[in-house]
């Protein structure tokens, strides 16, 4: 009776630690082919001024579990069958909606994993930035814009004052991120869900939003929901590690816990794979393939008379043979320096050399016969991936394009393709929303090697991957590079993956070349001090 009294003292004082404890949360998806159980009998809390952090691989019920807590999961399909969650002395779980309305935005605040889709592509930043502050009542418009502009800054974006008239289209990715941090953080809340909120961050930026996270807890009381696939972002920030797989959480600890004892095979797997060691030393015998010199590629701005200079005077030579890893942060010019080689993006001066061909001079015609030489895989394959063809439509594309088979040899050509990206042949029929992130960077791939090119132009082909994907998908662009002879340039502010597959590493800031060199050399004496600040934000030493 005594230690029946002692355990439910112990579990009331938990209870009334926590900002936010979930007991037993059991969600279900029901469809066509039956009844998919999501999350299965998990339990978390986080407590105030603390970083609980959710990791597993996609599917593994992260987000899916914190969308739960505020009525997000769409019904139907999706359901809530059992568990509480309490935030603040209320069970989140047995709110109205219009309960939770009063909760969500205020209290509990959210970054969601995808900025473009979440942000409206018809209002202005700031417009959006100011509306949660407006709807629930925080402050009037010239206080929400004041408060606006200073979060842009505090989140890493130039010009905040300028970007508040600008729409979403006209950030990259990783500022458009940037710009979701700023909207779920103005209304200052007690807890904060961040899903996935650094994946499209390069490392400066991400250590910047990690101490800003950190600074808020301090400042604020507030507590934090981090869902993450990034076991090293992790190591470095949460106070208690939650590690899911298929709806279950299979383990829980600290962070030295999980790290260094780590006892579930599932979570052994995930420290694997995460990327360490270096590419073997560059073979000096190589000779130049491409050769860009003074390079040029200048856009127009709206805001401004003066040009946005995205690559300036930029010369560069990659061998054949070679993976030149190309690394800065957004905006620094790393994108459209690969687009540029391909003629994907006008260059405005200098000269592009590929095996000896000028690739200026080309028109049209030429430039297609040289293109079956040079592919591209780009960063979002959901995107660039043609949503009403299937795969073997995606891949059969380029062969006949390029006239490599007809199509009596059609089906054959691409069974092998599916079969070196590692795709079963079975999903031939299939269309691009039916498959994982990972899958669908296979196909890319598939496409990409399809015309069987020279040269490959790789822009951040593992950002949003799971580490578990992302390992896979650097061994097999390593084995199909030795199989197929591939030059490559490799762009990513994953500085962890670059030190994997690079033979050497250029660095990119403002649109300028700050260094370039062997990837042993410049990890480990930099001679920029911007390559030097790149290096000193590497997330991971927890994990190291």
């Amino acid at each position: 009776m005594v230690c029946a009294t002692r355990s439910t003292f112990v579990a009331l004082r938990i209870k009334r630690m926590s900002l936010l404890t979930v007991n037993d949360l059991r969600d279900c998806f029901v469809t066509r082919n039956g009844t998919t159980k999501a999350v299965q009998n998990i339990s978390f809390s986080v407590e105030p001024k603390s970083i609980t952090a959710i990791i597993g691989e996609s599917g593994s019920g992260k987000s899916v579990s914190c969308y739960a807590l505020l009525g997000l999961i769409p019904q139907p399909p999706g359901r809530v069958d059992s568990g509480s969650a309490h935030f603040e002395g209320r069970d989140l779980l047995a709110l109205s909606e219009r309960e939770l309305r009063g909760v969500r935005g205020s209290d509990i605040a959210m970054i969601f994993q995808d900025p473009m889709t979440c942000l409206n592509p018809y209002m202005r930043i700031g417009e959006q930035l100011i509306e949660p502050l407006l709807v629930h009542g925080v402050a009037d418009k010239e206080t929400a814009t004041a408060r606006a502009v200073a979060l842009l800054d505090e989140v890493g974006i130039r010009n905040p004052a300028s970007a508040m008239n600008a729409y979403p289209f006209e950030f990259s990715g990783g500022m458009r991120q940037r710009v979701m941090i700023a909207m779920a953080l103005i209304t200052e809340p007690k807890l904060l869900i961040a899903d996935e909120p650094t994946t499209a961050l390069d490392v400066t930026i991400q250590a910047q939003i990690l101490r800003l996270i950190k600074s808020l807890q301090e400042k604020r009381d507030i507590g934090v929901l981090f869902i993450s696939h990034d076991l090293a972002v992790v190591s470095d920030i949460a106070d208690q590690i939650v590690v899911m797989e298929k709806g279950h959480v299979v383990e829980q600890g600290s962070p030295t816990d999980i790290f260094s004892g780590a006892q579930h095979p599932y979570t052994q797997k995930l420290l694997a794979a995460i990327p360490s060691g270096e590419a073997p030393p560059a073979d000096a015998s190589r000779t130049p393939f491409i050769t860009a010199s003074n390079l040029k590629t200048y856009f127009t701005s709206e805001n401004s008379d003066e040009p946005v200079k995205a690559v300036d005077d930029v010369s560069l030579t990659i061998n054949r043979g070679e993976v030149l890893g190309l690394v800065g942060e957004s905006g620094s010019g790393k994108s459209t320096f690969g687009r540029s080689l391909l003629r994907l993006t006008p260059i405005t001066s200098g000269n592009i050399a590929f095996d000896g061909v000028n690739v200026g001079e080309l028109d049209r015609g030429s430039l297609k016969t040289l293109r079956r030489r040079m592919q591209m895989i780009f960063q979002d394959p959901y995107a660039s991936l043609n949503p009403r063809m299937t795969v073997y439509d995606t891949l059969a594309e380029p062969l006949l394009l390029h006239k490599i088979v007809d199509r009596s040899n059609l089906d054959a050509a691409i069974k092998s393709l599916m079969d070196n990206v590692g795709l079963s042949r079975a999903f031939a029929k299939k269309y691009p929303h039916e498959f994982s992130g990972g899958q669908r960077q296979r196909i890319a791939i598939g496409r990409a090697l399809a015309t069987k090119p020279e040269f490959i132009v790789a822009d951040e082909p593992v950002s949003a991957l799971d580490v578990t994907i992302q390992a896979q998908i650097l061994d097999l662009l390593k084995d199909l590079k030795d199989e197929y002879g591939l030059t490559m340039l490799f762009v990513s502010h994953d500085l962890a993956v670059i030190r994997q597959i690079a033979d050497r590493v250029a660095v990119l800031y403002h649109g300028k070349l700050e260094e370039v060199g062997e990837t042993a050399s410049v990890f480990n004496t930099p001679t920029s001090d911007y390559t030097k600040r790149l290096l000193a934000a590497i997330p991971g030493k927890t994990a190291a």
